[in-house]
């Protein structure tokens, strides 16, 4: 087996801590017993080897032998076809995670983030925004009730759904939507998920 490289930043801020990308995949492998190391790039020099491998100087990308993975939800995948942990081996078991990882990403976080960044910044946010945000917890609310996971059971489409709606929680946004409060209080329960959060804050905090 070809050893597995997670790349993140070297040091970031306090107040992003915790919530760097790099941690949905720290939580895969865990949750999968994969093998891995962590290598860094600094935080405040993204030069050219660092774009090679992302080309918006972002954070995390995954180097799998000669493969080089960038984009959270693209590595979950990649790492889902290699553990039934994070992904069921059945065609419509792949097909359930994968329209929910987009859904994830496309649907909810497209919501959350901005929404989330200037909570982050103590700015004010536009009723319009709010609402969006809302509409869609609304759905997931809908999808959460009386059920632990996502369809099909636990994998990646939850790693990456906890993920985005756990930042929402940051900030109390999940309030008045108790099931979706409650996913993430059994997502981040996970030990997987426990050990990526301090192992994550521990590397950050190594550069201090």
């Amino acid at each position: 087996m070809t050893e597995l490289i997670l790349t993140t930043y070297d040091w970031v801020p306090a107040m992003p801590r915790g919530f760097v990308r790099d941690l949905r995949i720290r939580w895969a492998l865990e949750e999968a017993g994969l093998a891995y190391r962590v290598a860094s790039v600094p935080f405040r020099d993204r030069g050219a080897a660092h774009l090679a491998h992302q080309p918006f100087g972002q954070v995390p990308w995954l180097t799998d032998g000669d493969l080089s993975v960038f984009e959270s939800g693209a590595i979950l995948l990649h790492l889902g076809a290699k553990s039934p942990a994070l992904m069921p081996g059945d065609a419509e078991g792949r097909s359930l995670v994968t329209q929910w990882v987009f859904a994830a990403l496309n649907s909810v976080e497209m919501a959350s983030l901005p929404w989330a960044l200037l909570r982050f910044g103590d700015g004010p946010v536009p009723e319009a925004m709010a609402r969006f945000l809302s509409l869609r917890l609304d759905r997931m609310e809908a999808v959460l009730a009386g059920t632990d996971w996502l369809p099909g059971g636990f994998s990646v489409a939850d790693i990456l759904m906890a993920d985005v709606l756990r930042l929402v929680d940051r900030f109390d946004g999940l309030a008045g939507h108790p099931a979706c409060k409650a996913y993430v209080a059994r997502a981040v329960a996970r030990p997987a998920f426990q050990t990526a959060l301090a192992d994550q804050m521990a590397h950050f905090a190594a550069a201090d």
